[in-house]
């Protein structure tokens, strides 16, 4: 009952020593918490057949966490309470020595980097064997992953996956059918922040969260100027969040917070150029989608012309200007 012992089963082969498995390691299995022995002591067996069983509530679990708690949790990018374990980096797993009730679960990565640990509950099962090889992204622990985890280790396009199907997947069991595309504008908007990893030239400190499009903008003017632009990864915001920290302080004052948020726009000097779609309904212009997107683009190529007319007919005074002096001297 010490934490030192690991409940196991032995395979052994006719000389009476530990057999060894193809990939290595000796065949040794840890048994997992309520496991259910399938084979007696000293008993012939080959390979597939199985050792230990271990019983699942799967199909319980799903509907307990299924239904719009489950929506929820995904758009407000919340940890959930038993989330999974990914392998962070490709490598081999080990088992180290137990720390009080939690299992000490080892990677040592494949590019000779530092080890990592996991300390798992006793009482959760881990399908992986000592000696097992995972892929980065592989679970060590089954379970819901945490989004940010998915972001951090596989990236944007896989967590984008993520969230699309797992909120499919809710509404596909209540028998409504939903187009991909208005979950991938939401997940969109839960991405549009970057935090900066390195400011290079820029006044932008590291740490900062700021928009992925206004770090491309001050990025392609450092680039104008030959000066090294600034790096960062993207960050995931719930929605609450995402909304509350948009570029448009008049679209994050119409949600909520609304006192706050006018009043750090108007500390801060803060001009809102109405970029968005809700920001431009609240003040009552067209929209800039659509037909509204069309009348906006007439407009910005009537103000270039009108500022080429102008500035041509000033050159032209200039020079007229310029004519007549000698001509009154």
């Amino acid at each position: 009952r010490t934490s030192d012992l690991k409940p196991a089963l032995t395979v052994h082969g006719p000389d009476g020593k530990i057999a060894r498995l193809a990939r290595g390691g000796d065949a040794r299995y840890i048994l997992p918490v309520d496991g259910i022995i399938s084979v007696e002591p000293g008993a012939s067996i080959k390979a597939g057949d199985v050792l230990a069983r271990v019983s699942t509530d799967s199909a319980k679990t799903r509907d307990i966490t299924g239904g719009l708690p489950r929506v929820a949790e995904l758009f407000e990018a919340r940890r959930p309470k038993d989330a999974a374990i990914i392998a962070e980096k490709a490598g081999v797993i080990g088992f180290g020595k137990d720390y009080k009730n939690k299992r000490r679960v080892t990677l040592t990565p494949h590019d000779g980097s530092d080890g990592l640990e996991y300390l798992i509950p006793k009482g959760k099962h881990i399908h992986l064997q000592d000696g097992d090889v995972v892929e980065m992204g592989d679970y060590i622990l089954d379970g819901n992953p945490a989004p940010h985890d998915i972001l951090a280790i596989k990236g944007v396009e896989e967590l984008a996956a993520y969230l699309v199907n797992e909120i499919q997947e809710v509404y596909r069991l209540q028998g409504v059918g939903i187009n991909d595309k208005h979950i991938e504008v939401i997940v969109r908007q839960m991405l549009q922040k970057v935090e900066i990893t390195d400011g290079g030239d820029t006044d932008i400190l590291t740490g900062d969260q700021i928009d992925r499009i206004e770090l491309e903008e001050v990025n392609a003017k450092m680039r104008e100027e030959g000066k090294k632009p600034a790096s960062g990864v993207p960050v995931l915001l719930g929605i609450t969040k995402a909304s509350l920290q948009t570029r448009s302080f008049i679209s994050a004052a119409s949600f909520q917070e609304t006192t706050r948020v006018l009043t750090e726009a108007a500390v801060n000097g803060k001009q809102d150029t109405l970029e968005g779609l809700k920001e431009n309904v609240i003040v009552g212009s067209l929209i800039p989608a659509g037909t509204g997107a069309q009348v906006a683009r007439i407009k910005q190529v009537a103000t270039r012309r009108d500022d080429l007319i102008v500035g041509q007919k000033a050159d032209a005074a200039a020079k007229a200007a310029a004519a007549v002096l000698p001509a009154a001297e």
